[in-house]
């Protein structure tokens, strides 16, 4: 479990999954103030039941899909 910090901060890529240490892209803030951090995979497989127990979920999984700025000409 990761310290709390701003609910809907941005997330970097030294986030790491609390499950499997992967790049985290959502942040889960429990009702209890607790704070957990998955990748997409891992937050998909256990989405139900966080979404149950959060207070908040800050999904930034949409990033998946961005071209980084330094990809070659024809990633772009």
């Amino acid at each position: 479990m990761t310290p709390t910090l701003a609910v809907d901060a941005p997330l970097s890529a030294l986030d790491r999954c609390d499950r499997c240490g992967a790049q985290a892209y959502v942040r889960v803030t429990l009702l209890s103030g607790g704070e957990l951090l998955f990748c997409a995979h891992h937050f998909s497989e256990f989405r139900p039941g966080l979404e149950a127990a959060s207070a908040h979920v800050h999904d930034e999984t949409s990033r998946l899909g961005d071209v980084p700025t330094v990809a070659p000409l024809e990633e772009r």
